[in-house]
């Protein structure tokens, strides 16, 4: 896929930018940039190949361990903390309306 100039100016018209002859002319040249990348990336036949969860897991296959448990570290204290509270319903703050 690749662009023209006058794509260029009617993307930025519709982004309501105001782009003179050279900042389109830039665009132009790195929208078409990143278009010939994109083309190169589809190229890659991909079959076959496992999703990772972090790219470094295609070297180190302990990447995942170094993640933490989930474990509950500290006492639930919601009840002391909404002590303190002008106003609390089932264990909710209640606080005035401040948009009508």
């Amino acid at each position: 896929m690749s662009l023209d100039l006058s794509d260029v100016k009617r993307l930025a018209r519709l982004a309501q930018l105001d782009l003179n002859e050279e900042q389109a002319s830039k665009t132009l040249d790195k929208l078409n940039g990143i278009f010939a990348l994109v083309e190169q990336m589809r190229a890659v036949d991909t079959s076959g190949v496992e999703p990772l969860n972090h790219p470094i897991a295609a070297y180190q296959n302990d990447v995942a361990l170094r993640l933490r448990d989930d474990a509950v570290t500290e006492p639930n204290r919601r009840d002391e903390y909404q002590q303190v509270a002008p106003a609390t319903q089932d264990g909710l703050y209640l606080v005035p309306k401040v948009i009508e």
